[in-house]
């Protein structure tokens, strides 16, 4: 799949894509008559989007709501033969996956459309903070897991509702629910398949902060502009990634390795300037691209 500019952002069929003056990129489910309903389309549009926002230095941050009066309804299951996407002529083993991993027939026809999705929002090393302004179920729920900070409508109704269908959890929210909330709320959540209320998602630590409707966006929009001004785009993609791996890590020492490496890198780079900027008491002017992080991890 080739990567999109920002130039294509316009031309997305489901995505709407808003740059502020900030870099702060308010990306939009477009869908609005349709509960935002969950497409192979809008997959492939949020991975080019991610994946293009990742190298695009203008975008600072990424703030993800929905259009109209949901986030995101899960899957559109009016879709013609399998509706995630799938080749039913497949019978794929864990082997056989991860050898033809980035094989374009098992990357379309076996692979998870929202893991692609969750993937590459994970891998952009800018601030995403989800705004869910309404119902987020299934893949909607799923998705904003692999944003940093999730903020929701005091409207807003979650539900890991998989096992209702005969389905487990996807878009690599077996990694990432557990982690935001712990094993044991997860489990239950995704035994029971219940619809969450925003009061609830809230008690249980998915959500951040609860807003009213109308200043939902612009709570989002606020805080993800206090993460980007006056701040290096190298730090804080650096910070992402050892803060996800660190979490991860078997020992502190891989944490050790890795940020002693970041360290190393900024303190020659964007370091310099933030330390002239404090002793100078002046606003610091940080030149570093989160486009080219420097790489501090094996692999």
């Amino acid at each position: 799949m080739s990567a999109a500019t920002p130039a294509s952002y316009d031309a997305f069929e489901t995505l709407t894509v808003e740059v502020d003056e900030h870099g702060v990129a308010l990306l939009t489910l477009s869908r609005p008559d349709q509960l935002n309903s969950f497409t192979v389309t809008m997959a492939e549009e949020l991975e080019l989007f991610f994946t293009a926002a990742a190298l695009d230095d203008d975008v600072r941050a990424v703030v993800l709501t929905g259009a109209g009066r949901a986030f995101c309804a899960g899957m559109d299951l009016s879709a013609q033969g399998n509706v995630f996407g799938l080749d039913e002529s497949l019978d794929p083993t864990p082997e056989e996956l991860r050898e033809r991993f980035d094989d374009p027939e098992w990357a379309d026809g076996v692979r998870d459309t929202g893991g692609r999705v969750t993937m590459a929002m994970h891998a952009c090393p800018k601030p995403v903070v989800a705004a869910i302004n309404g119902a987020a179920v299934g893949i909607g729920a799923t998705m904003t897991l692999a944003a940093d900070l999730r903020l929701a409508s005091t409207k807003a109704r979650i539900g890991f509702v998989f096992g209702r269908l005969g389905i487990v959890p996807e878009a690599c929210s077996t990694w990432f629910l557990p982690r935001i909330v712990g094993v044991q709320q997860a489990l239950e959540w995704i035994y029971s398949a219940e619809i969450l209320t925003a009061e609830q998602a809230h008690a249980g630590r998915l959500v951040r902060s609860l807003h009213e409707p109308d200043e939902l966006v612009p709570a989002a929009l606020g805080l993800a502009r206090s993460f980007v001004e006056d701040r290096s785009p190298v730090a804080l993609g650096l910070a992402k990634q050892l803060l996800y791996a660190g979490s991860a890590a078997p020992h502190p020492l891989e944490a050790h390795l890795a940020d002693s490496l970041a360290m190393f890198h900024t303190s020659v780079g964007d370091g310099k300037e933030g330390v002239a900027a404090f002793l100078e008491k002046r606003a610091p002017r940080f030149t570093g691209r989160a486009s080219e992080l420097p790489r501090i991890f094996e692999g």
